[in-house]
């Protein structure tokens, strides 16, 4: 059932800028993390412990999207003003190579990089919840996990999508193992079933106690590579032993007057957002009619999409032209390839190949009362990771390496083909969508971000054009949605996202229209009003997430 919710608006009389937020507000995709989030703020937490519980919470009852199998980027704001990027992407194995997917025609082989263990990069989120923890959280390790796992052991109940998302993976989990606790009986679970996981709540005592050591090395370690190996990836313990997450420095840029922060490589969102914000600050487009609106936003995308192609992969392989791409002079130039009455042909540009990017995430926002906030979004890929369960630590491994390209000009899962710079290596960080989100301006802060695979950068555009129009996150959230990706030359919509008669001026200026059978993303907004100092929150209604706003302290 689709289900938004927003709680609690919070006035107080302070007159000007508030110096703290009158309250917190935890949005993430599901209500059992979102509460988590809460009881570690009601305990002392500040918004990094919060956001670590959260990440955990997500990991057991949203498996589909995310997990401790998995990885993901945490933007993190301090109150006094400094800001980084948690990067805990998986990694390539060491013994991965280029060819690894392709057979001896050089062919790449269905289905060899996105099911089985042989489709999982190193793990990264265990790393990136200790690292948060032990730099920026106020409690320890051992408090932040308890909420995951108690959820774990006691378990949580099947919803209807995790009936689809399950069903959708089925055949795989049966095959990898992962169909022992994700299905009963070989089969989807009914409504209200309720899945345990003792042994993941046992990998998540040993992270509490341990911290990175208690998952990338010792008994836990052992476990899930003898589980791999036997399964036939190639994970080994000195993979785990080698992995460590960086802090990045977030991107940074501006659009009518408001700061935007975002995602650096190897997020491919953060250079791509900013590159079609910096087209778009030469128009006035909230004054442009509908139509000429969303053509002047396509043409955009194509621009950025294309570059994103050719230019972004991971950062300590290859050299990625950021301050380029997302300078305003780069911007103008492209701009200057732009007709308001007639749609470039992507056949047009400088060819390029699009890079994959996996359909299914999560996304977290949290904000605390002391003014420190987190946007997150992590993943373990295709829905339900690589269906391959290690059945001696309860981890569900992902399918990232079908985000590298395992051929140049070869189609993944998803229709898409990657390029050079997103190629496979040893170590390598394969290139992602994911573009967790800060907008400050006009005395008000936004955190957000969404799921989606390729969708996500669009997504968390038209959410940061409805923030600067100034709507709420209730409004941003539910904007309909729109997508184009460069290739395919396909304007995909959501139901309903345009009328009739728009659709037709599309199609004159020379579009091909494509209506998506179900809507896409599963944003999480979180607002605080500095001027007024409110508190607002918003959970995207085609989820089935939960945003809250409480007081947690005097």
């Amino acid at each position: 059932m689709r289900r938004f919710i927003i709680l609690a608006v919070l006035w107080c009389t302070t007159v000007g800028a508030a110096e703290r937020p009158p309250a917190a507000a935890v949005a993430s995709a599901h209500a059992l993390a979102t509460e988590a989030g809460f009881e570690i703020l009601a305990a002392g937490g500040n918004a990094f412990d919060a956001a670590v519980a959260v990440s955990a919470a997500l990991a057991v009852v949203e498996p589909y999207g995310s997990g401790l199998g998995g990885g993901g980027f945490w933007l993190l704001h301090r109150a006094d003003g400094f800001e980084t990027m948690v990067d805990g992407r998986e990694t390539a194995p060491r013994a991965a190579h280029r060819d690894m997917y392709l057979d001896a025609a050089g062919e790449v082989v269905p289905g060899l990089s996105r099911d089985g263990p042989l489709a999982a990069g190193v793990p990264g989120e265990p790393a990136a919840l200790a690292h948060i923890a032990s730099r920026y959280g106020r409690l320890p390790l051992a408090h932040t996990l308890a909420p995951a796992i108690r959820l774990a052991r006691e378990g949580f109940p099947v919803t209807e999508h995790y009936r689809r998302m399950a069903a959708f993976r089925s055949d795989t989990l049966a095959q990898h193992g992962g169909g022992k606790v994700f299905l009963l009986d070989g089969q989807v679970p009914p409504a209200g079933h309720v899945i345990r996981q003792p042994a993941l709540a046992e990998t998540l005592v040993a992270l509490a106690e341990r911290g990175h050591a208690g998952f990338y090395d010792g008994p836990v370690a052992n476990r899930l590579v003898r589980d791999v190996r036997a399964g036939g990836g190639i994970i080994t313990l000195e993979d785990l032993a080698a992995y460590r997450v960086i802090e990045r420095q977030p991107l940074r840029g501006s659009y009518h007057g408001y700061t935007i922060t975002t995602a650096s490589p190897p997020s491919s969102g953060g250079v791509a957002l900013l590159t079609m914000l910096n087209i778009l600050e030469g128009y006035p487009i909230d004054a442009l009619p509908r139509v000429a609106r969303a053509h002047l936003l396509v043409e955009a995308m194509r621009r950025a999409y294309r570059d994103r192609a050719e230019f972004l992969g991971d950062p300590d392989f290859i050299e990625v032209p950021v301050a380029r791409l997302t300078h305003p002079f780069y911007a103008a130039g492209l701009r200057a390839s732009l007709r308001m009455d007639r749609a470039t042909p992507s056949t047009a540009l400088a060819p390029s190949q699009p890079v994959p990017a996996g359909p299914h995430t999560t996304h977290l926002s949290v904000l605390d009362q002391e003014g420190n906030y987190v946007a997150a979004t992590l993943s373990i890929n295709y829905p339900f990771g690589s269906g391959f369960l290690s059945t001696g630590t309860g981890v569900l491994l992902n399918d990232e390496m079908d985000d590298f390209s395992a051929r140049p000009g070869t189609p993944n899962a998803y229709g898409l083909v990657g390029g050079e710079a997103n190629a496979i290596a040893p170590g390598k960080r394969m290139l992602s969508s994911m573009t967790p989100t800060f907008i400050a301006g006009d005395g008000r802060v936004a955190v957000l971000g969404t799921p989606g695979g390729s969708r996500i950068i669009t997504m968390v555009l038209l959410g940061v054009l409805d923030a600067v129009a100034g709507n709420g996150p209730a409004s941003w959230v539910e904007v309909p949605r729109f997508h184009h990706q460069y290739l395919p030359d396909t304007l995909f919509m959501e139901p309903g996202a345009f009328t009739a008669e728009e659709q037709q001026a599309l199609v004159a200026k020379g579009h091909r229209l494509e209506t998506v059978t179900q809507p896409w993303g599963n944003m999480q907004a979180v607002e605080w009003n500095l001027a007024g100092n409110t508190v607002r929150a918003a959970s995207d209604p085609r989820g089935e997430g939960s945003a809250m706003v409480r007081a947690v302290r005097d």
